[in-house]
């Protein structure tokens, strides 16, 4: 497995939010979590990147338990991460959201392959990222985490604030990355939608697992459909 989430607990201060989760991903595959506001969703996808303050289990990278590394060392290992909100410097331009980005070795290369990925960003590579539109700025959070090419990329509401088209390129976007063998890790509102993109799901409640199988299977459970996946 590329990354395997074992009896996951945690949360801030002495309030657990995460109450002891199981999860596996595999090289190229695409992996939905949903579940309702406040199920723990993006507090799951902070515990994997590093940035939950307490935790308790093991989350592990091809095997390798990196559960008490920081988050720059798990970066380093191989998790890229798009945060929900502040994903991107304002103040730089998008070329130099991109050239900050640390341990990339053919860096000049790697930013050209990221303007052909996205050829928007290409056209406003001198604008100051703050400049940028909401689907703009999504592109650029992405091309950031693509620049160390991870084995693992961690989503978290990728498609937050954006309109229908871009919703939909999105998508597109995430199923072509996981089609070069990058596992994507993907939290999203959009439960439908997610999973129609998606190999697996998994479903939070009050920070545990409450369902979990295929896409497909989960796509047409009339318990899921009820509870959890709304109708987006």
């Amino acid at each position: 497995m590329m990354l395997t989430i074992e009896t996951l607990a945690g949360g801030y201060g002495e309030v657990n939010i995460l109450n002891g989760i199981d999860l596996a991903l595999s090289a190229g595959e695409v992996l939905t979590v949903a579940g309702t506001n406040g199920a723990g969703k993006s507090t799951l996808a902070k515990a994997v990147v590093g940035l939950l303050p307490r935790v308790e289990g093991r989350v592990l990278l091809e095997g390798r338990d990196i559960t008490r590394l920081p988050a720059e060392e798990r970066a380093r290992a191989g998790i890229g991460y798009v945060p929900q909100v502040a994903n991107v410097f304002p103040s730089l331009s998008v070329r130099e959201n991109l050239a900050v980005v640390e341990g990339v070795a053919d860096r000049r290369q790697r930013i050209a392959e990221m303007f052909a990925m996205f050829p928007a960003l290409a056209e406003r590579s001198r604008a100051r990222a703050g400049s940028l539109s909401g689907g703009e700025r999504q592109q650029l959070a992405f091309a950031r985490a693509l620049m160390t090419r991870p084995a693992v990329i961690v989503l978290d509401e990728p498609t937050a604030a954006l309109s229908p088209a871009r919703v939909a390129e999105s998508f597109e976007r995430i199923a072509a990355l996981a089609k070069t063998g990058t596992a994507v890790f993907l939290i999203e509102q959009r439960a439908r939608q997610a999973l129609a993109i998606s190999h697996r799901g998994a479903i939070l409640d009050a920070g545990k697992v409450a369902l979990e199988g295929s896409a497909a299977d989960l796509l047409s459970d009339e318990r899921a459909a009820r509870l959890y996946l709304g109708q987006g």
